[in-house]
């Protein structure tokens, strides 16, 4: 079998493919990926047995079919070392030759049929989402899921499917973010379903989309989920756990509101922080007429005071945050958006909003006695 890309694609591919593909594995061949030739077309497979993906490669020359396990970390390497624009893979049931301008390699590969298959997308009545929106959506809640919870649930993120919008919700019981987006169906779809997604999956999700108007089909199973984006699908076993009631968690209603402009408080969270350390991590958010300071120290390292002004006029009100949380929610809007930080108290939780589709609570730390 011999088969002809461009280089640039094939590792592209490649790269995606290969977010799914364990690094450490009792199992081996996991650590290849399955390519599969059929009529003029080539799919690319990776999957953990929890995760799997498959890849529709485009512009690949070839007369052949067939199917040969790929080496992903050596040809990774290969595919980002070699200058060539084409690359020509031949295939033997015990050889894989690797011909790109003066460079040849050949890597012995494995049984094929030892794969573990990953199926194709078939779903015929699924949820429909813009590819925008979703990726605009996962980036904003996955920071704040919990990979180290013993509450295995808080490390996955939360998806509620309805005919018109999808929610998607992460917590790791410190804070919490929420964000809703439109959204529509396919096929006969009427019901709302809720399913807790392991976060790994998602963000492959979210590398995978190309183009703001593409459209992803998510169709939920009772024990898995499966998901198409463009020429790309994700299979993804669900979390297991309850994952908590987060519209409890929000704030019905705050009385001091304050907005701020994302860029530059990102930049005076940053600061804060600076002066704080692994025992001494908390920061004074003081709010006070026309302005806001930030005041941090840490034993051993210093102290801080950084301030700005803000469009304020009410009483001085102080809470103590943990900035890595303020930060993380900074980081994934653009600088310029307006953010509203919603404030009951210094020892209640606050919610930033970002109009009604985002919002991000935090709860604030305890002072010391």
């Amino acid at each position: 079998m011999q088969l002809k890309f461009k280089r640039d694609v094939l590792a592209s591919a490649l790269q995606t493919v290969a977010g799914v593909v364990p690094s450490r594995t009792p199992k081996d061949i996991l650590k290849n990926t399955k390519l599969v030739v059929e009529t003029g077309s080539a799919v690319l497979m990776g999957t953990d047995t929890e995760i799997g993906m498959r890849y529709q490669i485009p512009e690949v020359e070839t007369e052949s079919t067939g199917e040969v396990l790929l080496p992903t970390a050596r040809l990774t390497q290969i595919l980002r070392e070699v200058m060539s624009e084409e690359v020509i893979l031949d295939v033997s049931e015990e050889m894989l030759e690797i011909h790109a301008g003066q460079s040849e390699f050949r890597l012995p590969v494995e049984d094929p049929r030892e794969f573990p298959d990953v199926a194709p997308f078939n779903a015929e009545n699924c949820y429909a989402i813009s590819g925008l929106a979703l990726r605009q959506a996962i980036k904003r809640v996955a920071f704040a899921a919990d990979d180290e919870s013993t509450r295995y649930a808080l490390g996955g993120i939360f998806m509620e499917l309805s005919p018109t919008q999808i929610v998607l919700a992460a917590t790791d019981s410190r804070r919490l973010a929420v964000m809703h987006s439109m959204s529509g169906v396919q096929g006969d779809v009427s019901e709302t379903k809720s399913v807790v997604l392991p976060r790994k999956a998602m963000t492959l999700l979210e590398r995978s989309i190309e183009g703001d108007d593409s459209e992803i089909l998510i169709a939920p199973g009772d024990n898995d989920v499966v998901i198409r984006s463009g020429g790309c699908m994700i299979y993804t076993r669900l979390v297991e756990g309850r994952f908590p009631n987060f519209r409890d968690v929000l704030p019905s209603e705050t009385p001091v509101n304050i907005d701020l402009v994302s860029g530059p408080f990102h930049n005076l969270v940053r600061q804060s922080q600076i002066v704080t350390s692994d025992e001494s991590r908390g920061v004074d958010f003081v709010f006070s007429s026309g302005l806001v300071t930030l005041k941090s120290q840490a034993a051993d390292i210093g102290q801080s005071k950084v301030e700005l002004p803000i469009d304020y006029d009410g009483e001085e009100l102080a809470i103590m945050f943990d900035p890595r949380f303020v930060a993380e929610f900074l980081r994934v809007l653009e600088p310029e958006t307006t953010v509203n930080l919603g404030l009951i108290g210094g020892e209640d939780p606050a919610v930033f909003r970002c109009g009604e589709e985002y919002k991000y609570v935090i709860m604030p730390l305890a002072r010391d006695a």
